[in-house]
């Protein structure tokens, strides 16, 4: 049986303070001057509750990269950040394309205990876009597979596509698309534009972007079913998926944290910490996509989480692999980016980064109010002071964050995965402390 925790004065979702009983795995009340016998209190004078962080796009990268990333290691780190639930992207090695990995991966999350950690499942065998996976075995197996997605390659063929569309209505499933024309980002290091001219590094367009989110929303249309845009990076990116939604399609979008503050200047000193698929934009279109998640265009946030081990990283910037790790930074990030500057508040964040994302993934118990009866999924965030981020905030195998010797505001306090602390004051629970 799981601790009886009575947390004291928490603003849940930033409103006004109440106590929240967390008791067998569920909030059993919210209210005020709450007490029980036993019970271990928390004091949660100036924190903010939120529903425990959902990230529908992570790398996970076990089975077959565990030398960048592990199960068990990417959930501590999700804990860390107070997320209760990762999405796992399946660029594995066996790639997430069948029944039997899915379930291997749902396995690992479930033995881990930090996080429920739901896998995603490819859209083509192998990641390689000539014919559809499993689709229906992983959507009817023990994983559930709800989201389909080749992220890190484009699904480019368009009958692939419409296909893809067309298969997973059946099961209320959703294909979430990485939108990139392979043919006009062949050689690209870097945005294209002003500072890759200056640099002389061969330029990533936007609308190779633009164009495949452009085609896959009118597919979505036609076929009747749901789409989702992963790492959405653009302000055309922006503008077409406004015009989408505004015509009933049904669409998705996400934008990550590093794409919500930082620009392409920062490649300047060829630190490939900065080196990221999508990569980082003008600073143009970063102000479009705080806009667009500001007024409901881009649903969600998630991290695009992408750990690479340390030589993968020291190296020329053309030689350098593609990724940032995202996990124990977003919420903070977020906080800079969007909330101190007023354009969102902690209703807003408990939105898009906990309930739309539960629900684009249909992931059942997470994204749930903090109310009597919901399941104990949970952090509690101070947004008051933070400090430079380091090393020591990382808790995954990698160090390979943007944000390494930055200030940030605020920071990740508890973490509760179905009533079981994870993240105790700041610091990350033992794995017998939560083992199922």
């Amino acid at each position: 049986m799981s601790e009886t925790f009575l947390i004291r004065g928490a603003r849940i979702d930033g409103g006004d303070p109440a106590d929240i009983l967390i008791e067998d795995a569920r909030i059993a009340e919210v209210g005020s001057g709450l007490s029980r016998s036993g019970a271990s209190v928390i004091d949660a004078d100036g924190l903010v509750a939120l529903p425990g962080l959902v990230d529908l796009h992570t790398h996970l990268r076990e089975p077959g990269y565990e030398a960048s990333e592990t199960i068990l290691t990417g959930s501590r780190a999700g804990a860390a950040g107070g997320f209760t639930a990762l999405f796992a992207m399946p660029n594995t090695s066996p790639v997430a394309d069948t029944a039997g990995v899915v379930e291997q991966e749902l396995a690992l999350g479930e033995a881990a205990g930090y996080v429920t950690v739901q896998p995603i499942g490819a859209v083509t065998v192998g990641q390689k876009g000539e014919r559809l996976a499993e689709l229906g075995a992983m959507a009817h197996s023990r994983a559930k597979v709800r989201v389909f997605s080749d992220d890190g390659f484009c699904v480019w063929d368009p009958l692939i596509m419409r296909r893809a569309l067309e298969y997973v209505k059946a099961f209320d499933g959703v294909v979430a698309q990485h939108a990139q024309d392979p043919r006009l980002t062949e050689g690209a290091q870097m945005n294209e534009g002003s500072v890759s001219a200056e640099l002389g590094l061969a330029g990533w367009p936007a609308v190779a972007e633009e164009a495949i989110i452009a085609r896959d929303v009118l597919l979505a249309k036609h076929v009747g079913s749901r789409l989702h845009v992963c790492h959405l990076s653009t302000a055309g990116s922006v503008d077409i998926i406004r015009w989408a939604k505004k015509r009933g399609i049904a669409v998705t979008a996400e934008v990550t944290p590093h794409h919500l503050l930082l620009t392409d200047e920062l490649v300047r000193g060829y630190d490939a910490r900065f080196k990221v698929n999508p990569p980082l934009r003008r600073d143009e279109d970063v102000r479009a996509v705080r806009e667009g998640l500001a007024d409901g265009t881009i649903d969600i946030v998630a991290t695009d989480h992408a750990p690479h081990p340390h030589e993968a990283k020291a190296c020329e910037w053309h030689a350098a692999a593609n990724g940032m790790v995202g996990l124990e930074s977003a919420l903070r990030v977020v906080q800079l980016a969007v909330v101190d500057t007023g354009m969102l508040d902690w209703a807003d964040v408990a939105r898009v980064m906990s309930r739309t994302p539960a629900a684009i993934g249909r992931l059942g118990g997470h994204g749930r109010p903090l109310t009597a009866g919901e399941p104990a999924h949970l952090t509690l965030h101070d947004p008051r002071g933070g400090g430079v981020f380091g090393t020591d905030d990382l808790h995954g195998l990698s160090v390979n964050s943007p944000y390494l010797g930055r200030e940030l505001p605020g920071s990740t306090r508890w973490t509760f995965h179905a009533g079981r602390v994870t993240l105790r004051d700041g610091a990350l629970a033992s794995p017998e402390e939560v083992a199922p």
